[in-house]
């Protein structure tokens, strides 16, 4: 089984270094960063299942870095506790206006911490997964077999072209902008124009034929199946 990622956003070293020793202990896999400017690119890149985001860190403070994590497609979906001094309401609404899981004050206790980190965890773990196939009209995605068939015919898409449509079939209606796809559907680190996903979009529509219509542009914005 493979073990549970949580990045640890501390500046403080000592309670840094105690939380990690206790989450490893716990059979987590950590990470630590103390600057708030380095949580986007830390989680994109250690992929952690839990965030525990201090909110009195150099750079970004906790709560424009929470709402960053909130707003980037490859991030949105990590639940985050935050840990902090600031303990008025105020405060602790606006964590959890921003979309953080739980919220725990300091000094707090480790085995309190560690109970909230597994509940958040499960409630995690228990919400409904993405299906493995997606049915949309006449098409049909498996997502295990990277295979789309269109009225019960095999239609054959690059990677990217597998991605974007998946992407889009998941949530028809919801208008994707060209930098979410661009987002979602290219490795990190490529450098990719946005007139791109233009010319993907373009490629995915003669390959429909007839279903081409299925996608929709929105003029200035990005592209939606229609709900």
């Amino acid at each position: 089984m493979e073990l549970k990622k949580i990045l640890i956003v501390e500046d403080d070293p000592d309670i840094a270094s105690t939380v990690d020793y206790n989450l490893r202990q716990e059979s987590y896999k950590t990470e630590i960063i103390q600057d708030g400017r380095e949580v986007l690119d830390a989680a994109k890149t250690f992929k952690p299942d839990l965030i525990l985001l201090d909110i009195m860190i150099p750079g970004l403070n906790g709560f424009e870095a929470c709402k960053l994590l909130k707003n980037n497609e490859k991030t949105s979906s990590i639940p985050i506790i935050m840990v902090t001094v600031k303990s008025n309401e105020v405060d602790v609404v606006l964590g959890l206006e921003l979309g953080a899981a739980d919220y725990v004050t300091k000094p707090f206790s480790v085995r309190v911490l560690l109970a909230r980190i597994r509940n958040v965890l499960r409630r995690e773990d228990d919400k409904e997964k993405p299906p493995a196939i997606i049915h949309y009209h006449s098409l049909v995605i498996d997502r295990e077999k990277r295979e789309i068939h269109l009225d019960k015919r095999l239609i054959h898409f690059s990677k990217t072209e597998f991605e974007i449509l998946t992407l889009l079939a998941s949530k028809p209606g919801r208008v994707f902008s060209r930098n979410a796809l661009l987002q979602n559907c290219w490795p990190d680190g490529v450098f990719v124009l946005d007139r791109t996903v233009d010319v993907h979009i373009n490629s995915i529509r003669k390959k429909l034929g007839k279903s081409a219509g299925y996608i929709e542009s929105i003029r200035g914005v990005g592209y939606r199946l229609k709900e």
